[in-house]
């Protein structure tokens, strides 16, 4: 018969279903309490009371409680340092143990691992569970029982050791400790401030989540290989930021994947996972490349270059127009975050920290595992990344991926009269036509900021001592 009592840690699985965490307390303990922290020590890092992240966990953790309390419990949340704050919670509450799902990143296991010590000190256990991933830890090893550094050698392995247990929807029913009467502090109790999050389309929680699943398994998972390149097009799954922060679950996703054969979109799926693992297993590259002769790489010092870019003004239509899509909206189409971050690193010849730093900042589905992956893919110093000899054509992109520049009149409009046939590459229209319509390069709109030529032999050049 169960006597002790559990609290478990909600962190980024903000969701009362197919919950690692949550399913085990519940199995193991007579009652369970449930508790969300808005942690002062990541909050004071942010550069903004006005974050839509702050906000979307916000909005999600009404959601969640709502539903805890409909199963008879409830949400408790504190404000402060959570190295602290969980502890104390749980001796106030007498629990047994507490329970949270393993997170990767440097920092959350420096935090978990102080929490975990003084919860022993206490006599309480600290209990990890995997939930954001697949497969961690040691499940996924090369032969030689090391981690893998290249995807797709990783892809087959975890391919081949999947099954269905690896998918299953964990039970979340027992029995939960009542939730208490004083609610969730609001926004501006938390020192923030409301922002346009529902007016740039962003529903945050379970329902937000399952809305946006709902469309794309319907509508588009079985065409995502040929549709996802197309930031124009309607293609890719935007769950990314329900993703982060988990207002749905990981293994819900996979077990629809297989089930309809949808392997495009499981590789992406698995890419996830690779990440993950690459962050755990190499925390190094939070601040250093995963291939350190690339840190030998002397970066350009241009601050104008940079404030250009991240402002979406240095010439190059699709570059510019997915940089003030991720100023407007906190989120970048896939196959655009490759072409800006290629562009930063590999024509302006500015270090892939600064540009994942902005990202860092902008994103609302920001995840350090795959944004630093992905920056370190496009600047060619990561793992399995692309060779520094292949540099993306921002007007070839721009040709082959938005070739009616649908997407580019969106967040650039002042080239909505340019024709096709220069939207990619407006310098070229004649100084008479651009006149004519409104659109004088260098005035209305900015000339390139650099040549896309000329800066690739820079870059050649600048990475030959990584070839050395």
């Amino acid at each position: 018969m169960k006597h002790e009592k559990a609290l478990v840690w909600f962190r980024r699985d903000l969701r009362d279903h197919d919950h690692a965490a949550l399913s085990a307390a519940l199995a193991e303990a007579g009652e369970v309490h449930c508790a969300f922290v808005f942690d002062t020590e990541i909050l004071a890092a942010l550069p903004s009371r006005h974050d839509r992240r702050v906000q979307f966990i916000h909005e999600s953790l009404l959601e969640l409680d709502s539903a805890l309390r409909a199963k008879g419990g409830g949400l408790i949340v504190v404000h402060g340092p959570a190295s602290t704050e969980i502890p104390q919670l749980a001796c106030q509450l007498g629990v047994s143990a507490v329970y949270a799902n393993r997170d990767y990143e440097p920092g959350a296991k420096r935090r978990d691992a102080e929490v975990a010590a003084r919860l022993a000190a206490d006599g309480i256990a600290f209990k990890g569970c995997k939930d954001q991933a697949i497969f961690d830890g040691d499940e996924v090893l090369t032969q030689a029982g090391k981690p893998f550094s290249v995807f797709t050698p990783y892809k087959n392995a975890w391919l081949k050791r999947l099954t269905a247990a690896d998918w299953a929807e964990y039970r979340c029913t027992g029995q939960f400790a009542p939730g208490p009467a004083n609610g969730i502090p609001t926004l501006a109790e938390l020192g923030f401030a409301a922002t346009d999050l529902h007016e740039v389309g962003i529903r945050p929680g379970m329902s937000g989540a399952e809305a946006l699943w709902d469309d794309f398994r319907e509508q588009r998972i079985l065409r995502y290989g040929s549709l996802r390149d197309f930031p124009a097009v309607k293609g890719v799954s935007y769950l990314s930021v329900h993703l982060r922060f988990g207002t749905l679950s990981i293994r819900q996703l996979v077990r629809e994947a297989v089930s309809r054969e949808a392997d495009v979109w499981l590789s992406e799926l698995i890419w996830r996972d690779f990440y993950f693992m690459i962050l755990d297993r190499h925390p190094q590259v939070v601040s250093q490349a995963f291939k350190p002769e690339y840190d030998a790489i002397r970066w350009a010092d241009w601050p104008a270059g940079f404030a250009a870019w991240c402002e979406g003004r240095t010439g190059y239509p699709l570059v510019d127009a997915a940089m003030r899509q991720l100023k407007h909206s906190g989120w970048m189409h896939n196959r655009l975050r490759m072409i800006v971050a290629s562009f930063l690193t590999k024509d302006l010849g500015i270090d892939w920290r600064l540009g994942e730093r902005y990202f860092a900042e902008q994103l609302i589905d920001f995840d350090l595992s795959a944004n630093n992956g992905g920056w370190q893919w496009a600047s060619s110093s990561g793992c399995d990344a692309q060779p520094y000899f292949r540099i993306f054509n921002p007007v070839t992109q721009s040709e082959k991926f938005d070739p009616e520049g649908k997407f580019i009149r969106r967040y650039v409009p002042e080239l909505t009269k340019v024709a096709n046939k220069y939207i990619h590459a407006p310098w070229l229209i004649g100084r008479i036509e651009q006149e004519a319509l409104g659109v004088v390069i260098g005035r209305d709109y900015p000339g390139p900021i650099v040549d896309h030529a000329k800066a690739r032999d820079e870059t050649l050049a600048r990475y030959a001592v990584v070839k050395r």
